[in-house]
């Protein structure tokens, strides 16, 4: 059987961390096109669709750890005062009526009538071990 001269097949190109930000940042403008990007570059499309992605969680992932988190504030509830009522009245009645609204990134929750203390602490105290 005779012997057959095999190319050895290319190795992998590398590309320089630059590189790849420097094609990312140019995918995020307004109007550009991944595919026509890589084409200029001679680098497959999914290649560049692949830096990208693994761009947007490195960026993501900073922001869920950062400062831009939700955070709870202590809340206090007061009695709402009528004009009939002395201001020297220490009662802790809860008001009849009114709306409270708490919105916390993407959850919104919405109290209205009368709003039971050990009830709220609840609801806020979940948000906060979802937050």
């Amino acid at each position: 059987m005779p012997r057959q001269d095999t190319q050895a097949k290319p190795a992998r190109r590398r590309y320089t961390e630059a590189f790849r930000r420097e094609l990312v940042e140019r995918c995020q403008q307004p109007g550009a096109s991944v595919s026509g990007i890589a084409l200029e570059n001679g680098i497959n499309a999914n290649v560049v669709f692949r830096w990208r992605r693994e761009h947007l969680r490195a960026v993501s992932g900073v922001e869920q750890h950062g400062a831009a988190q939700a955070v709870l504030l202590p809340v206090r509830l007061a009695a709402a005062m009528t004009s009939a009522e002395p201001a020297s009245t220490s009662s802790c009645s809860p008001a009849l009526t009114g709306v409270i609204e708490i919105d916390i990134g993407a959850a919104r929750v919405r109290l209205r009538g009368s709003v039971d203390e050990a009830n709220l602490r609840c609801v806020l105290q979940t948000l906060k071990a979802i937050a």
